[in-house]
């Protein structure tokens, strides 16, 4: 079969959503690792594989129509996020509009979640949770004309016009066995990562999900259709944690060196998981002297591991701290204190290892405009290298989205998708949501447009295409 993965067009004239972590607007394109390694699986199996990008490559909703209008592809594939599903609903009538019959296959966690609303049609299949098994066999069955009756993972239009979901499907805990990412069709499009500042650039992964249990969080758009999909049959349950081998991580570090990458983002909902395996990660690193960054827990950071990472080439660590307060962080069951986070910093700092801190404003009734500014204050006070503020959304599937709207926050009484970066839903108690979208644009411009910050990362850039292009990030971020 001939396989399309489709980013549409933006419809609704809002900036186009970003797809990765799933719950922002774009702020710097960013790689959909994850629809790249399904691609990668449906290849591997012998169908032909095509990739367009009409939000990357800056093309309108014409340029997709004049597309679809010539386009000859067995199925269409779309990875859909809360953010996006809107948009991409209205991308597949577009395509209906050329191509009535032919199946359009959507994944990721919206129609993970809204299967009632993904379901465009009798010929719209969705794949729940992890995509790339279910796809295999899914697209099996579409090329014997055959509806996918016993294909797990799979929700359609039965007989009656009724919808069917098919019970889910196990997770894949043999990472090795997948492909790696099939980077080449992105067509030599250029990405790049502000914390990183050099190219040429891309992610990878070597786990997925978190054991954790932060109540409001979504780790990354992969890990909610994870999640969503795996408490149907475990309500409550986290899924179990999938790890690459070394070797399998190695073999696609040599892979990526051997290409000219120069930089590589690591989208491990969390990288750090104890010293041996970070010793063994750096080593790989090391090897080929590429620069690297990845998101851990500020209670995972060992003197041993900051001393790894300074020396292996890492120029970020992402770290969630949400607040600085100990009744917050003890209310949404992070799991660290503040004195994990002063440590991290301190050990990181100490080895030369740059900090990014993230802050989530409103994850906690508990939160007021004080608790707000004292995180700011106290993360000032730190003087790491960013620190970046977003506002809480209750995601439906989390612990804090039946805490929000069991009591009445979340406004006009649902959820419904927001850009964290921006917007709020909720009034909590003590803070509405109007207060938290000024403190969070108060805050990123204290920080973003500080002397300091500014100083600090011109001494960065290795050329001024870098400069150029994490300016528009930070403008878009700031003032869009």
């Amino acid at each position: 079969m001939k396989l399309t993965f489709l980013i549409p067009p933006c419809y609704d004239n809002k900036q186009p959503a970003e797809r990765s972590a799933g719950c922002t607007r774009i702020v710097y394109p960013m790689i959909n690792i994850y629809e790249l390694t399904a691609a990668a699986t449906l290849r591997e199996a012998g169908h032909e594989v095509d990739y367009r990008d009409f939000v990357s490559d800056g093309q309108e909703p014409e340029a997709f129509d004049r597309f679809l209008s010539r386009d000859l592809s067995d199925a269409y594939l779309i990875w859909s996020v809360n953010l996006s599903l809107d948009s991409d609903l209205k991308a597949v009538e577009h395509i209906r509009m050329f191509h009535r019959d032919t199946p359009v296959i959507l994944m990721g966690p919206a129609p993970t979640y809204y299967m009632h609303r993904a379901l465009y049609d009798s010929h719209t299949y969705l794949v729940r949770g992890e995509p790339e098994l279910t796809l295999l066999e899914l697209t099996d069955c579409l090329s014997r004309r055959e509806r996918p009756i016993d294909v797990k993972g799979v929700t359609f239009v039965g007989p009656g016009n009724k919808r069917v979901s098919n019970p889910p499907r196990p997770l894949n805990m043999d990472l090795d066995s997948l492909p790696f990412p099939a980077r080449d069709l992105l067509k030599g499009r250029q990405y790049h990562n502000p914390k990183l500042k050099t190219g040429p650039y891309t992610t990878m992964f070597t786990s997925r999900n978190c054991p954790f249990h932060c109540i409001f969080c979504v780790p990354s758009s992969l890990t909610f259709a994870r999640e969503i999909e795996y408490h149907k049959e475990h309500p409550g349950v986290k899924p179990k944690i999938g790890f690459r081998s070394l070797e399998s991580v190695e073999k696609e570090v040599d892979m990526l060196a051997a290409e000219g990458y120069k930089a590589i983002g690591f989208m491990d909902d969390n990288f750090i998981w104890n010293e041996e395996r970070t010793s063994g990660i750096c080593r790989i690193m090391r090897k080929h002297g590429i620069i690297w960054g990845c998101q851990a827990r500020a209670d995972a950071i060992t003197e041993p591991i900051a001393k790894m990472l300074g020396e292996s080439g890492c120029r970020y660590v992402d770290i969630g701290i949400e607040s600085f307060d100990p009744e917050i962080l003890e209310y949404v069951k992070k799991g660290i204190t503040r004195d994990d986070i002063y440590r991290a910093v301190s050990l990181l700092k100490k080895y030369g290892v740059p900090v990014k801190l993230n802050v989530l404003i409103g994850s906690s009734p508990l939160e007021t405009r004080e608790t707000v500014l004292q995180t700011l204050r106290e993360a000032k006070k730190l003087d790491v290298d960013q620190v970046m503020f977003n506002i809480v959304s209750p995601f439906p599937g989390t612990e804090y989205y039946e805490i929000c709207k069991k009591n009445g926050w979340i406004k006009g009484g649902e959820y419904k998708p927001t850009d964290v970066q921006r917007e709020s839903i909720l009034n909590l108690p003590q803070i509405s949501a109007e207060e938290m979208e000024h403190l969070l644009y108060r805050n990123n411009l204290s920080f973003f447009l500080s002397p300091r910050f500014i100083w600090r990362q011109l001494l960065r850039f290795r050329r001024p295409s870098e400069f150029i292009a994490s300016a528009k990030a930070l403008k878009i971020k700031l003032f869009h």
